[in-house]
Formats: structure tokens, C-alpha cells, sequence
């Protein structure tokens, strides 16, 4: 087996604090960039942690949710197999309590992200430390990641930029009072509660957090979302402050698209009739001597060229966050 869970990828998270390399966590939806993703990873001999969020799961299960994560959740479990890579599932910003309990019952995902970021802090504590007394009682093979963007204090309108940076000493209470296994931070990335705001990258920040929980003795691997942005010299400068999980999740959905895009651009005469011959798609065209040409309107030739792209981007990723040639499991 291939897709494995919560204590093996505690394993991969050690290994990626010692050697000093984070595994990009990527996002999916549907098999395209999946099959894509999987394909990268085993190129690059990178050990790699899937992605989907609550709208990924709903969408895959065509509204409900449950149905698309037990769907996808086997989809990858077979697909892991044709892979000697370790794999592995990360559910993204959980906010439903219900659904998460359900995610720990199916023993689908190898982690689970409790976004409770935009409460208060008291609050974030809360529900954070209520998902890991969850894994405690279900006895659930998976690791909790929570999220600190908000400094405790802001209330209402009346915010600063700093507001929006993790403070460390706040850090290590949020740790030590939650029990979380990986902690998300914010250090100028856009997104959460930070998106759209005018904020300076800081990996400096990212220091002073790990040094912050070491002193404290917790070695909590950090989480650094919204970073497709990042560029790779900052990348790996935050990779050398405790950073073990970087996601990516834009970039991928660009590339599904672009790639689409170009497909179709280079050859419009074989999608769309020629100027005037009656766009009769209806009839399919059967009053014409123009057709469509199904060696590219066929979904599985652009299928093909989607996974391909995404795999050279997750295999170029992959040797950017130094993940490449480290896989446990190769």
C-alpha cells in the first residue's frame, strides 16, 4: 500500500524538519490533476500529500460532499498503488465539525486542517483543540493541523497590519493549549484572513516562531499557506525555519486551465464550424461537409495534457521545496 495515514506522515514531517525540505501540499478536485500530481511526485522521488477542501469534496461528489471524499478517497488509495511514492491526504480547511467527525469515521484522510483562524482567539483554541480530543476518542490514524493569522485582542474594525502576523509567544500557547500537530502560520502570504492586505513576506517572522515553540520544547512542524505567490528563494528560506507544508493550489488550477486554453487556441478548426457554415450542434453537423475533429475535442486528448503539465510543475515544485530524491517510501 501507498496511501498511508496520520503516523506515517508524522514520519515524513520529522524527516522534513531535520533535512530542512517541506512537502508542497497540493489541491484537487477530480482525477486530472491527481493522475497529474502522482505522476510528478514519482518523477521527482518525492513523497507527496494531496489536498481537498470542503468545496473540492462537494464538487467531486456532485453536491455532497461525503460522497465525493469517499469517491476520491478510493480513486487515490487505487492510484496510490501504481506509485512508489508514500501518499497521502490532507482535508483543507475544515470548518464543519460534523464533517470532520465523519472524515475521522471513514478513515479516509491521512490529516485534517480545523480552520477556526477567523475567530477569536479563545475561540480558535476551542474548536482547534475539540478536533484533536476527536482523534483521541475515535483513535482516528490522523494528524490535526490548525491555523494563528489573527493576533488575540483585535476585535471588530479596529485592526493594524500586525495584526495579521502570527505573534510567537502566542504561538506556543495555541500549541501547547490545542495539541494541534502542525501549525499554520502567517508571515505575509496572502490568504485567510490576510488576503488582500498590503503585507510584507517575513521569513524572519517564521524564525522567531520555531525558535519560540523549541524554547518551549514543542518542535511543531509550520504551515505556510497562500504561497503561490512565494517565490523560490523565499521558499527556501522559509524551509529553513521549521516550514514542512507549503500549499499550492492556484497555480495548479492556472495550469488545468492554460493548458485547455492553448489546446484549443492552436486548433480552433477543429472545435468551432468555419465562418459561414451554421454552428448546428444540435444535429451534430450532419447538414455540413465541415465536422468537429474528435482527435481533439475527445476530453481524454486535453486530459492527457493537463496531467502531463501539472506533473512538470509539481516534479519543478517539488525540487524547489527540497522534497525531490527524499521520498521514505521510493
Amino acid at each position: 500500500m501507498s496511501f498511508y495515514g496520520g503516523d506515517e506522515l508524522a514520519n515524513v514531517y520529522d524527516a522534513a524538519l531535520e533535512e530542512g525540505f517541506g512537502l508542497v501540499a497540493s489541491n484537487v478536485a477530480e482525477p486530472n490533476v491527481m493522475m497529474g500530481l502522482l505522476e510528478g511526485a514519482e518523477r521527482a522521488e518525492s513523497d507527496i500529500l494531496l489536498q481537498m477542501s470542503g468545496g473540492a469534496c462537494s464538487f467531486a461528489g456532485n453536491g455532497d460532499p461525503v460522497a465525493g471524499l469517499r469517491a476520491m478517497g478510493n480513486y487515490i488509495e487505487v492510484m496510490a498503488d501504481r506509485h512508489d511514492v508514500g501518499v497521502f491526504l490532507n482535508m483543507d480547511h475544515q470548518t464543519d465539525m460534523e464533517f470532520i467527525e465523519t472524515q475521522m469515521e471513514l478513515d479516509i484522510p491521512s490529516s485534517i486542517m480545523i480552520d477556526a483562524s477567523h475567530e477569536a482567539f479563545e475561540d480558535n483554541v476551542e474548536r482547534s483543540r475539540r478536533v484533536v480530543e476527536m482523534v483521541d476518542e475515535t483513535g482516528a490514524d490522523v494528524l490535526v493541523e490548525a491555523e494563528l493569522g489573527q493576533i488575540k485582542g483585535v476585535e471588530d474594525e479596529i485592526e493594524s497590519e500586525e495584526a495579521f502576523y502570527t505573534d510567537p509567544e502566542q504561538a506556543v500557547e495555541f500549541v501547547d493549549r490545542t495539541g494541534c500537530d502542525l501549525l499554520a502560520i502567517s508571515v505575509g502570504t496572502q490568504h485567510g484572513v490576510a488576503k488582500g492586505k498590503d503585507l510584507e513576506l517575513r521569513p524572519d517572522l517564521a524564525a522567531d516562531i520555531r525558535e519560540a515553540l523549541r524554547d518551549h520544547g514543542l518542535d511543531t512542524p509550520l504551515v505556510l499557506h497562500g504561497s503561490s505567490g512565494v517565490q523560490p528563494d523565499q521558499l527556501q528560506q522559509m524551509l529553513q525555519h521549521g516550514i514542512c507544508k507549503v500549499n499550492k493550489d492556484t497555480r495548479y488550477q492556472y495550469e488545468y486551465t492554460r493548458t485547455a486554453y492553448d489546446l484549443y487556441r492552436e486548433n480552433p478548426e477543429a472545435i468551432v464550424p468555419p465562418e459561414g457554415v451554421e454552428d448546428d450542434r444540435d444535429t451534430f453537423f450532419n447538414d455540413t461537409e465541415w465536422s468537429p475533429n474528435k482527435d481533439v475535442f475527445d476530453p481524454r486528448v486535453v486530459g492527457r495534457d493537463i496531467r502531463s503539465r501539472i506533473a512538470d510543475v509539481h516534479a519543478e515544485l517539488a525540487d524547489v521545496s527540497g522534497s525531490a530524491g527524499q521520498s521514505l517510501y521510493d
